[in-house]
């Protein structure tokens, strides 16, 4: 019987189960340090948080001026609505 001779290039580059690489379908990895927010986006989340819920206390205490308001509500959860929204995006 004779023997069949052992072809050069052996990977795949059609059909099923194709190398990724052969295909050309690889991602170029990114920097680690692009995948991080910075050390201040922490502490401005955490600071507008508490300044909202600080706000909304403070008003039903009746120590800020023009004793309840309801304005001080909306100004308290849009304060901590901004702090959510950072939130979000952090990485």
């Amino acid at each position: 019987m004779a023997k069949s001779t052992p072809k050069a290039n052996n990977q795949k580059t059609v059909g099923r189960y194709v190398a990724p690489d052969a295909r050309g379908r690889i991602t170029a990895k990114r920097p680690v340090s692009d995948d991080h927010s910075p050390r201040w986006y922490g502490l401005t989340i955490v600071a507008l948080l508490a300044a909202g819920m600080l706000i909304i206390i403070l008003n039903y205490l009746a120590v800020l001026p023009d004793s309840v308001s309801s304005w001080y509500l909306v100004v308290g959860l849009a304060v901590m609505f901004a702090g959510f929204f950072l939130a979000t995006r952090y990485k």
